[in-house]
């Protein structure tokens, strides 16, 4: 989980296209602030990612809490970032205008500890479960939990809605559930 030096982040630089598309008065303050706080960590780090990132043996035997904080606005590499931050960019404008700005940064900040929260528990289920103390030690960073539940919430204020999901049309309510299913299949880890 080290990213790779000394070569252009193209990853970076479509997500600066996507955003200057759109434009920066048609992005509401608070997904825009997402946006810069999880770009410039992404270019100047806290701490590299093995020492951010969360799992069961850091977050919990250890008590290193704070990256329950860290781990979501650190990215693995320049495509992780793009696709979580073009994810935030779309969702944050349609709900932030519907929640408006002060809901939407606490909505944000409670689904960014949680998350971390619900990973640990669940990696802890799979350590019982399965006998397998491996699960204890899986590490990750990223935005992307946040974004499930923030799909989770947009399927929720806007019902009735199809979604295509590698081509398959599918109601809106289960459309986050499938894509979970198929990105796990797509790419394990």
């Amino acid at each position: 989980m080290q990213r790779r030096q000394g070569r252009v982040n193209a990853g970076l630089l479509l997500l600066l296209y996507q955003i200057s598309q759109v434009g920066f008065r048609n992005i509401p303050s608070v997904t825009l602030g997402v946006l810069a706080l999880n770009i410039f960590l992404f270019l100047n780090p806290v701490r590299p990612l093995p020492e951010v990132c969360i799992s069961v043996n850091e977050g919990f035997y250890r008590r290193n809490w704070q990256r329950l904080l860290l781990s979501p606005v650190h990215h693995a590499d320049d495509w992780h970032l793009y696709y979580n931050m073009v994810s935030m960019l779309w969702k944050g404008i349609m709900l932030e205008k519907k929640l408006k700005s002060i809901w939407f940064a606490y909505i944000i900040a409670v689904f960014s500890v949680l998350i971390g929260v619900v990973y640990m528990v669940l990696e802890f289920m799979l350590v019982k479960i399965l006998n397998d103390p491996s699960y204890e030690m899986n590490c990750a960073v990223g935005f992307s939990g946040v974004l499930f539940a923030l799909k989770v919430l947009n399927n929720h204020y806007n019902p009735g809605r199809v979604s295509s999901v590698l081509g398959l049309q599918i109601p809106s309510k289960y459309a986050c559930w499938v894509e979970l299913v198929a990105i796990h299949l797509i790419s394990p880890g």
